[in-house]
């Protein structure tokens, strides 16, 4: 197995995919990481740490094909690459491509993925390497292209089925995620859908989805769009433009970034248009939809109340139209709509009741010794 994985600067990839290594191995997998940056640092040790983009275009060129040719060297049969690469980069150069077809069409990968975060976490990265020299807007405009030139080179080097985005998230479930898609095919993938913006300050309900959340990762390769969430930038940037406060703060990657109160506003559309975009890709990527439509009390006695958002409704539709299996975990006492019986493969009434129903219905591969599945 051959795997690329690329994703803008700020995303500590090495770091993520030493975890996803650690696992393979765990599994009995013989894995060797290529990290291409590091190469090129080690091909060129006049250049200083963190200053190789600044480099002319025409060496930072030869340099990354010298480093891909010597990773084209490597690696014998039977044993599984991982190379850690960026697909574009947007720097002082403006915005230039980081790969070269030839060598890529000469390495054939079977996956293209890219690794994908909060945009907040990825700015507090950046800073914390000394990096200051961009805007939020850069960022969201470079994680766009970055995700749409991996997906053309995946298209175009191998063909459909090839490509996959990959929350890196703030645990070891993402790498997890990751290490099953790549090692452990059994898994099949699925997209978990839930309200996000419509639970907020609802305990309850958000109890019921961080619930229904970990239990299916148990299970499945899950695309989870919990895992990128930016839609509280929004409510920060607003909240602090109609105080007229010049900054927000966050805490994103282990530490407090204060960040211009303009900046935040700039990209409150690329939030919503990526959101709407990338949710679609991720169920476009996976087998299955399993929405949790969770339940708060009516308040007047009668049955549970529903939590459905026009976010979920959507998901749902284009799972549907895209020919996915639609499970649906119904938990409240009153009856579902037909907008959500009629798409829906099975409606459950809990997400136990769904599990089991994926255990006796081989939608979960059966354990065997070492941590593999079948």
């Amino acid at each position: 197995m051959r795997v690329v994985v690329t994703g803008q600067v700020g995303m500590d990839k090495k770091e993520f995919l030493e975890g996803v290594v650690a696992l393979a191995e765990s599994w009995g997998h013989a894995v060797r990481l290529f990290n291409v940056g590091d190469l090129m640092y080690a091909e060129a040790p006049d250049v200083k740490s963190g200053r190789i983009l600044d480099l002319p275009l025409s060496r930072l060129h030869a340099l990354r094909r010298s480093v891909f040719k010597d990773i084209l060297a490597q690696g014998p049969a039977g044993e599984h690459l991982l190379v850690n690469t960026h697909a574009t980069f947007r720097w002082r150069h403006g915005l230039f491509y980081g790969f070269d077809y030839d060598l890529m069409k000469q390495l054939d990968a079977d996956l293209y993925v890219v690794i994908v975060d909060n945009i907040d976490r990825v700015h507090a990265r950046l800073l914390r390497d000394g990096h200051a020299d961009h805007t939020l807007k850069d960022l969201m405009v470079w994680r766009e292209e970055e995700v749409l030139a991996t997906e053309l080179l995946g298209q175009i080097v191998r063909g459909h089925g090839s490509f996959y985005i990959v929350a890196r998230g703030t645990g070891q479930t993402n790498a997890e995620a990751l290490g099953k898609l790549i090692f452990q095919k059994a898994f099949r993938k699925a997209y978990l859908s839930f309200p996000m913006t419509h639970v907020a300050g609802k305990g309850q309900a958000l109890a019921q989805i961080e619930r229904f959340r970990a239990e299916m990762k148990k299970h499945f390769v899950c695309f989870d769009p919990g895992d990128i969430e930016e839609k509280h930038l929004t409510s920060l940037a607003l909240s602090a433009a109609e105080a007229g406060r010049p900054f927000v703060t966050v805490h994103a990657a282990g530490r407090d970034v204060q960040i211009q109160t303009s900046d935040l506003l700039s990209i409150l559309s690329d939030v919503d248009g990526q959101i709407y975009a990338r949710d679609f890709k991720l169920i476009d990527q996976s087998d299955m939809i399993i929405s949790l439509i969770p339940h708060l009390p009516s308040g007047d006695g009668g049955p549970s109340r529903p939590v459905v958002s026009s976010g979920v409704e959507r998901e749902l539709q284009h799972a549907h139209e895209a020919t996915k299996d639609v499970f649906v975990i119904w938990t409240p006492q009153a009856p579902p709509s037909p907008f959500i019986t009629e798409t829906a493969t099975a409606v459950f009434g809990s997400p136990e009741e769904a599990v089991g129903f994926f255990l006796d219905n081989g939608y979960v591969p059966a354990p065997l010794p070492g941590g593999l599945f079948r």
